[in-house]
């Protein structure tokens, strides 16, 4: 069976702690799959305000997530403080990857616990189309 494989960049241009809570265990004991989406998303909303932006302020058009793949790696439990890692790359003329590296301590050392990848895509909600990435927030974003 064939595995989803993120390929992590080496940089990433934003970092953010997120504290697991106990509502974010599922029946396992553990963080679930879709907390672990929600980490992201959180992830995801702190690096575009820390940029100036918002998913529907995004330099004059707005954001949807066109796909997402998580590769999990190693459980994520009550108390644990999430490190999350962010970036924006692969920009195209209408949308962009953003980056996340999940980890944790674990006996003194930080560990990945996940690995993401969200594919976001410009979009006109008025106008109900896509729409291109503007200039200022590629540029900001690629530093």
């Amino acid at each position: 069976m064939a595995r989803i494989k993120v390929d992590l960049p080496e940089q990433f241009s934003f970092i953010t702690l997120i504290p697991i809570r106990i509502t974010d265990l599922n029946y396992g004991g553990h963080v679930g799959n879709d907390t672990v989406l929600s980490i992201i998303h959180e992830a995801r909303v702190q690096f575009l305000k820390f940029y100036g932006y918002s998913e529907l302020d995004f330099a004059g058009a707005s954001l949807i997530m066109g796909d997402v793949a998580i590769e999990f790696k190693k459980e994520i439990f009550y108390e644990d403080i999430i490190k999350a890692s962010v970036t924006a790359a692969e920009f195209s003329r209408v949308g962009f990857d953003i980056f996340y590296k999940l980890e944790k301590e674990d006996n003194g050392k930080n560990i990945i616990v996940a690995a993401a990848k969200t594919g976001m895509v410009c979009y006109n909600y008025q106008l109900k189309k896509i729409a291109a990435v503007p200039d200022e927030a590629r540029e900001r974003l690629i530093g």
